[in-house]
């Protein structure tokens, strides 16, 4: 793995990446990175550290994390939603719920990612959740 230190949204894109293999059933980390981190998938051939580390603690908080997803989704739950918008939404919502990443921030980078990978209808499906989201917390702090 390399050491390099990302912008923000590559950061991203490779936690995206990683959590979406993740969730297809592969977690091995060093064969992630021999398969599908290429040219074409992303500006690096591997993802760094920190995409690493991020996307391992976003996939073993996966638990909490869906249950509180799926509470705004109860007419889509996590298995009917599209691979990518599923990992989108479990990387916002630890952005938001960890603290590392002003809300609105975390929001509009998810709706972001939304657009340029997802479906066109993915944009709002995410705000919705996550403006749910966003409104949970404030309410419960």
């Amino acid at each position: 793995m390399t050491d390099n230190k990302p912008q923000k949204r590559e950061l991203r894109i490779q936690t995206l990446q990683l959590l979406c293999q993740f969730d297809a059933g592969n977690e091995d980390v060093a064969l992630i990175t021999d398969e599908y981190f290429d040219e074409e998938s992303s500006s690096t051939n591997e993802p760094c550290d920190e995409a690493t580390v991020l996307a391992k603690k976003i996939w073993d908080d996966r638990t909490t994390g869906d249950a509180q997803i799926e509470s705004f989704t109860p007419e889509w739950p996590l298995y009917r939603q599209p691979l990518l918008d599923r990992n989108i939404l479990r990387l916002a919502r630890y952005e938001i719920v960890s603290e590392m990443t002003p809300p609105i921030v975390a929001i509009d980078e998810a709706i972001e990612l939304g657009r340029i990978f997802s479906t066109e209808k993915s944009s709002t499906f995410i705000n919705g959740v996550l403006d749910s989201l966003l409104h949970s917390t404030k309410r419960d702090s």
